[in-house]
């Protein structure tokens, strides 16, 4: 009876499109960015709202662009390394990922409104534009254990309960059902293959991709005092994620089944757009103050995916399921927010600090062919409004400089959805030298980055399910190579 209903739903299936695969998940991850940009920026862990005067902060504080007094080039190439170290059921698994990249390419034009800086008033205009990568989305993880208590299949007998098989969810449940991983009567009662667990449990995951985004800045330089800017900026997101989770009957105390493995692979890309404004006032010579706006990105993006579920029995018997969906949708992510504070010593160096406010509860999904209520009131109920602390110094010694920083960002989990020890806050410390001359510059930075994440493979009501602890620490090396003219 199931190969007879499978096949009159297959015409129905290959139609179907998964909009459910957009999860608060997704917003999390494309709404939070990480420190880039420039080598001399990311030396400082991005800390330049106050400062200006650097192509990253065409991304960040725009007013920045109304410190340059001349034009300038600037590439920089960059190197980046990400470790994941897994724990699940007393046992660890640690992998690692490899990245080139550029952190950005850019350039900016100084038109000087004139040459008596005495006289109060406009003193140039400035105009950039170039590109700067803001996330990087590389890296890999692994997890295995015996769980004794439960199994996957319990989870997709769970959420089929009720519902004929070739009504069920074409992606999870109905692959299960297709594969034999639950089974159902004639009242579509389902029951899990491994119904008391006893399995070995694998899970192998790689992502790759990255944000970056192209920016059109435009600033000026009013009495040599304060400094405005505005960003258009243009974003484009593209991330790559394979998932493999496997239960293997290793000490036979399972009937029939033997082995199973559930593929997803879901590519994502899409484009969007911001605006960001921003101005720097100097106190004095020695103290300078800023903020900037960044409203939110307004992204349209497209999913494609797949879900597969390969069976194997003692039999020596297989079975294979699979579908494919494409879905277009739309992400607002939140707005961002940051007060700034630079103390600069003349030309020996500088002590520079930004605070960034975002509320990461604030994402959206939308679409016309989808509902998406579910999802975002997730959204509003398991994130909050998190901050980053960014701290940098600069310390100069002829044409050399050395630089250190460290940044911050707080939990954006709420408190009831936490995991004490594990909960997505973030520290990056980083450190360079730079090199430069009137027309020239070479920049050196490292930014070393840790965050501590919790992951539950899946979820029942009945019982608890053993969950992944991730500590994801990247390494990122970078080199700016400018020219002034």
């Amino acid at each position: 009876m199931k190969k007879i209903q499978a096949l009159l739903s297959l015409s129905i299936l290959l139609g179907f499109n998964y909009a459910s695969a957009q999860t608060d998940i997704d917003a999390f991850r494309y709404s939070r960015l990480s420190v880039g940009g420039t080598a001399r920026s990311a030396a400082l862990s991005g800390a330049f709202g106050a400062l200006g005067g650097d192509f990253s902060t065409l991304a960040t504080n725009p007013a920045g662009i109304g410190i340059y007094r001349g034009s300038e080039f600037s590439l920089t190439p960059s190197i980046y390394v990400s470790n994941t170290d897994s724990k699940f059921l007393n046992s660890a698994q640690e992998e690692s990922k490899f990245n080139f990249n550029f952190g950005n390419i850019g350039f900016i034009y100084t038109k000087k409104l004139t040459n008596d800086q005495s006289i109060p008033g406009w003193k140039s205009w400035n105009f950039g534009f170039g590109y700067n990568r803001t996330s990087n989305f590389h890296s890999r993880s692994s997890f295995e254990g015996f769980n004794e208590n439960n199994s996957i299949t319990d989870y997709f007998a769970q959420n089929a309960q009720g519902i004929p098989g070739t009504e069920l969810d074409p992606f999870y449940e109905y692959l299960a059902w297709d594969t034999y991983l639950i089974n159902d009567d004639s009242l579509n009662n389902y029951t899990a293959a491994a119904p008391n667990g006893n399995v070995l449990q694998r899970r192998n995951a790689e992502s790759r991709g990255a944000i970056g985004e192209v920016d059109f800045t435009w600033g000026g330089n009013y009495s040599n005092r304060l400094y405005i800017g505005g960003t258009l900026g243009f974003s484009s997101l593209r991330y790559i994620e394979e998932t493999t989770f496997e239960e293997t009957d290793r000490d036979q105390l399972i009937d029939s089944l033997s082995s199973f493995e559930f593929r997803q692979n879901l590519t994502t890309r899409g484009v969007g757009f911001n605006f960001k404004f921003g101005l720097i006032y100097r106190v004095n010579e020695w103290v300078r103050v800023g903020g900037s706006v960044h409203t939110p990105t307004w992204y349209s993006l497209n999913d494609n995916f797949s879900s597969e579920i390969k069976s194997r029995f003692d039999s020596g018997a297989t079975r294979q399921s699979e579908n494919l969906g494409e879905f277009d949708y739309e992400l607002t992510t939140p707005f961002k927010a940051t007060g700034s504070i630079a103390f600069v010593f003349g030309k020996h160096g500088l002590l520079s600090a930004d605070y960034e406010f975002s509320d990461l509860s604030g994402s959206r999904f939308d679409s016309p062919d989808a509902s998406f209520n579910e999802s975002n009131s997730l959204i509003r109920k398991k994130y909050r409004e998190s901050g980053m602390l960014r701290v940098g110094t600069e310390w100069r010694f002829a044409n050399l400089s050395l630089r250190g920083g460290t940044a911050f960002t707080s939990s954006p989990i709420a408190p009831a959805y936490k995991v004490s020890g594990y909960d997505f806050s973030e520290v990056n410390y980083s450190a360079g030298i730079g090199i430069r001359d009137n027309h020239t510059f070479l920049d050196f930075g490292y930014v070393y980055h840790r965050s501590k994440e919790y992951f539950q493979p899946y979820s029942l009501a009945s019982e608890e399910v053993p969950g992944v602890t991730n500590t994801i620490t990247s390494h990122n090396f970078m080199v700016t190579f400018g020219v002034k003219f």
